[in-house]
């Protein structure tokens, strides 16, 4: 709540309003809520370079303001960003090594813009990164795949593990949109990135398309031991930001396929979301509740979409994917 300005869009009232939603939901009755703690210097250094949150310290120290023209600091913001990601690390340990089944860290600011040397586009500290890297360096994965649905493409996150075969990162976004990145034909040296760009107007049923066409096979290849999901609900339809036209349930279909394909891989059934942007009040709280009522309840899944049911622009973006083809990684 310390963090940035109420005349920003990326404010403080986006975590009152899940908040709200949640207190007055049957489900808060059935959820346990774990304390984020602060990530280390040492877990940030595993994305960011030596510096890079002492960097953020200092100018927040000077007073704050803006870094760049989207992103503003207030005088707090270096620590709550630094509980941000330790927020996620946090959730990372309760799935992976307390047995809990699934988090949401409910943090902002959001991470995924952020790439290893700077901070841009409301992101200061890469959290999904961060807590991917945990997982591998302090929990003993060795695979874990990144699903970014936010509207705007994670160029942080995919800066971050572009060549490293380890870390799937896939993301399905909106195209043309900031930051420009995320074509098709951006796959790293080892295949692990995904990008699905799809133009403005796509809805639940493209997504879900989307998910069951290119994400799954590529997920059965790839064989995560944990998901991390990089929640943005910007591409809700009421979203002022994106031009997408996702609805509430549309966000849930693609919490249970995401819930599916992690009992079907040897995550067996680990989920983490970590929260990015979606700064529509309404749109962005009732969402995030319904993916943890998905994710809490448990899914029977569904048929997968009818390729034919969905736009034209959709199928030739996949189509290019399939003619790349679907990465081969090593065991």
């Amino acid at each position: 709540m310390l963090h940035g300005s109420s005349a920003h869009v990326e404010r403080p009232e986006r975590l009152r309003a899940i908040e709200a939603a949640l207190s007055a939901s049957p489900l808060k009755a059935q959820l346990s809520f774990l304390d984020a703690r602060p990530a280390t210097d040492a877990e940030i250094e595993r994305v960011h370079p030596p510096g890079y949150a002492r960097g953020l310290d200092d100018f927040c120290l000077n007073g704050g303001g803006w870094i760049d023209s989207d992103t503003l600091l207030s005088p707090q913001s270096s620590r709550v960003a630094r509980l941000a990601s330790g927020g996620a690390c946090r959730a990372v340990e309760a799935v992976v090594g307390e047995g809990v089944p699934w988090v949401f860290s409910v943090c902002r600011p959001p991470g995924h813009h952020a790439t290893p040397n700077t901070s841009m586009g409301f992101c200061l500290i890469n959290n999904a990164a961060v807590a991917a890297r945990h997982a591998q360096a302090a929990l003993g994965l060795k695979r874990v795949l990144i699903v970014d649905w936010d509207v705007h493409h994670g160029n942080g996150t995919q800066d971050v593990f572009f060549d490293d075969p380890s870390v799937l990162y896939f993301s399905v976004h909106q195209s043309p949109l900031y930051p420009g990145t995320g074509r098709v034909r951006e796959r790293g040296a080892s295949g692990t990135t995904l990008n699905v760009p799809l133009p403005a107007g796509m809805g639940d049923g493209e997504y879900a398309f989307v998910f069951d066409d290119v994400l799954r096979p590529a997920v059965r290849e790839f064989a995560p031991e944990l998901i991390i999901v990089s929640a943005g609900f910007d591409a809700h339809e009421r979203d002022p930001l994106g031009g997408m036209r996702v609805s509430t349930e549309g966000f849930a279909r693609l919490a249970e396929q995401v819930r599916v394909m992690s009992e079907e891989t040897p995550a067996k059934g680990r989920l983490v979301a970590v929260l990015e942007g979606g700064y529509d009040l309404q749109g962005l709280s009732e969402a995030v509740v319904a993916v943890m009522d998905r994710w809490h309840v448990g899914v029977v899944e569904r048929a997968p979409v009818d390729g034919q049911t969905v736009s034209a622009a959709t199928r030739k973006v996949t189509q290019a994917l399939h003619e790349l083809g679907v990465p081969r990684f090593s065991p």
